[in-house]
């Protein structure tokens, strides 16, 4: 099928784009709408044009599949037909419904006329991708609905309903009818002389001081991302020469196109989608229903996952031992939505709808009927065990049995089943409601439709889903082992607690190592660790953390562990304690000392990352090293302007990344095994490529 359709009525030719599902602009149907004005403009019979958009939409913006692609850049460019539109004789008529974002919008402006439906998605979102309007939006959109409103538009990205600018110059019109008032608009312009979007002035009393404020302000909001103080300099050009303004544009948009933050957060874009993408699946697995699901464990992991159900109104069974847990549960969870009324972000009607979901029991039989269960229970595989039996005597045939484990194996949970194909990982970070990314763990005999099922429900309760295999840890936990043990390792070569913290918040990093450990509890590494200590006995062991857990400072549920707590205040503090136990025991090691330079701290922090997630990737256990740092990104506070682990990595360049490893193994007492670069580092180094 063409990207665009060409027909007449009567003096109007109607161009439709047909690029599903958005009508993406890429390069055929660039070249459709220009082929589709030539024949317009060749045509004597023709007097108008009008531009639609098939499937109830105008246009979503650049073509992402084009992106990083040749034919991005082809011409004709979107500039280009934006000229030729601009340079018609015949009035051209925007007939707008659906999406009309970015170049789709910047499309719009470049027609004589614009009418559009009132649920119309208008918007300008490249700042989101860490770039800004390329195609004219920045000069054209404040010439039509002022500079303020322009302006607030493009640094936010934020979608406006047309609705809402029904009353500025952007919009001709409003519809009822959409094609027929575009096409009474156009026979309404035939003979006119054709206005453009181009001639008009931006009309501001005060603008200087308006965007000298609005810089200064959209600086301080901007943190470490150039785009929207270059969205505010590109916008301000536009209360000058229109030629001089699009130059300016146009050379920001170059510039942008190679920072590093626009490479992450185009990466970060692109990486969620990929991430949905299982390679070896058939597309044509149909998934499994879920009407129903029931949930075992009312405590912060069980509530916290039976809320994202209950916010999709699907009904939860939740299951505990006793009466009192499942009454505290349930409480926790009415507690949490009663905030969110308090906030003004739901209403009481709502709360109460949610609350009337949950089917709360103290039987295993109670859960037969539901499609899919999950476990929240202690992470211990004797507990797991005693879960997994039951269910696989209660639950009907074709349910899917979830394990919310974050480092078991997953395999042997399910060999606790006689049907390990309906055995699948799902596992939410904490808190279960609020973080956004799942893991969904393949299990060795876990099959395609369960997979495929889960991803779709996934994508239903708002998560991201990331696909893992099965290892100790999985993705996240797996590799955030080696961080934290590498943060250990230089507490007993010579640093602190908050030098460490401080070297990769500097960076943008939520928390460093230490604090974030505070606020899982300290305990719970610690139980990680005995069980590794046994499963591997020449493990480096840990005696600084230890001897930490042994006094019972387990973070700021107990007010004290590697900072200290002061009730009512949850900023950690450094604590002399804490630094007496770290020179103690390195006394009693024989270990000397030394200083530790911030650059030193934060690359062997991150480079335990990346380290790891090659081994992973090699091992088979993510799919592509976007999904890795879609993980870090999403679950573990990895600052989104530096993309996740891997693509730091890739923009170190990964000859470097091994240099700087092999200088990491040479340090005296060094643990070699640790810093030998992955196999799959020096074959990408010794190639000159990269991991994304």
């Amino acid at each position: 099928m063409s990207a665009t359709d060409y027909q007449t009525q009567g003096r109007v030719a109607v161009i439709s784009m047909q690029n599903p599902p958005v009508n993406g602009l890429g390069h055929a149907l660039r070249k459709g709408l220009l082929q589709g004005l030539d024949r317009a403009g060749a045509d004597p019979a023709i007097e108008a044009v009008v531009l639609i958009g098939a499937q109830g939409t105008f246009s979503g913006g650049a073509d992402i599949r084009e992106f990083n692609t040749p034919a991005m850049f082809a011409e004709p460019t979107l500039a280009t037909v934006i000229d030729a539109i601009e340079a018609s004789a015949k009035p051209v008529v925007a007939a707008i419904s659906g999406a009309c974002m970015g170049g789709g919008l910047e499309l719009a402006l470049g027609c004589h006329y614009r009418v559009a439906v009132a649920d119309a998605q208008i918007a300008l979102p490249e700042v989101k991708l860490g770039l800004l309007p390329g195609a004219g939006g920045t000069q054209r959109l404040p010439r039509m609905i002022g500079l303020e409103p322009a302006l607030n538009m493009i640094v936010s990205g934020n979608i406006v309903p047309a609705q809402q600018l029904a009353s500025t110059a952007l919009f001709d019109a409003m519809a009822g009818d959409l094609r027929a008032d575009a096409m009474q608009l156009a026979e309404q312009a035939i003979g006119k002389p054709v206005p453009r979007v181009r001639d008009r002035k931006v009309d501001h009393k005060e603008a200087e001081g308006f965007l000298m404020v609005a810089k200064n302000t959209v600086a301080t909001m901007a943190g470490p991302f150039p785009a929207p103080v270059k969205c505010v300099e590109a916008v301000a050009a536009s209360t000058g020469s229109f030629d001089k303004g699009i130059a300016l544009e146009r050379a920001l948009f170059g510039e942008l196109v190679q920072t590093t933050e626009s490479k992450a957060l185009r990466h970060a874009f692109f990486g969620e989608r990929t991430a949905a993408k299982i390679t070896d699946v058939p597309r044509e697995t149909k998934p499994r229903p879920i009407n129903k699901v029931a949930v075992i464990g009312a405590g912060t992991m069980g509530g916290g996952i039976t809320m994202n159900f209950l916010n999709a109104g699907i009904p939860v069974r939740l299951l505990e031992m006793k009466q009192e847990a499942l009454d505290r549960g349930i409480a926790t969870i009415r507690k949490n939505y009663e905030g969110r009324v308090k906030k003004g972000k739901l209403s009481e009607d709502k709360l109460e709808q949610r609350m009337a979901l949950i089917q709360p029991t103290l039987s295993y039989d109670d859960l037969g009927d539901t499609d899919l269960v999950i476990e929240a229970v202690f992470e211990d595989m004797d507990v797991k065990r005693q879960v997994f039996e039951q269910l696989d005597a209660v639950m009907k045939p074709g349910a899917i049995l979830a394990s919310n484990t974050s480092t078991l194996d997953l395999n042997a949970i399910a060999g606790f089943t006689q049907r390990p194909e309906d055995v699948v990982g799902l596992h939410f970070f904490s808190p279960a409601n609020v973080m956004r990314l799942l893991e969904v763990v393949r299990g060795e005999k876990t099959a395609d439709d369960v997979l495929v099922t889960v991803m779709k429900l996934g994508k239903a309760i708002r998560k991201l889903c990331v696909v893992a295999g099965v290892c100790d840890g999985f993705i996240g936990n797996r590799l955030i082992n080696k961080y934290v043990a590498q943060a250990l390792a230089m507490l007993q070569e010579g640093a602190l607690p908050q030098e460490i913290d401080k070297a990769v918040e500097s960076i943008g990093f939520a928390m460093g190592p230490f604090r974030m450990s505070d606020l899982a509890g300290n305990d719970v590494g610690w139980y990680i660790r005995k069980r590794h200590y046994v499963e591997y006995p020449d493990m480096p062991r840990m005696p600084i953390a230890d001897k930490l857990c042994e006094m019972g400072r387990f973070g700021q549920k107990t007010g004290a562990g590697w900072y200290q707590y002061i009730p009512g205040d949850r900023k950690a503090h450094p604590d002399a304690e804490v630094e007496q136990l770290i020179l103690d025991t390195c006394a009693e090691l024989g270990i000397e000392r030394r200083k530790l330079s911030q650059d030193e701290i934060r690359d062997r922090l991150i480079l335990s990352l990346v380290n790891e997630g090659a081994r992973i990737l090699e091992d088979g256990i993510a799919q592509r090293a976007s999904d890795i740092d879609m993980v870090y990104l999403n679950g573990y506070g990895f600052p989104l302007h530096h993309g996740g682990p891997m693509l730091y990595a890739d923009n170190m360049g990964l000859f470097n990344v091994e240099r700087r490893m092999r200088q990491f193994a040479a340090l005296p007492g060094a643990d070699t095994a640790f810093w030998e670069p992955a196999e799959l580092i020096k074959t990408l180094a010794s190639e000159g490529k990269t991991f994304n």
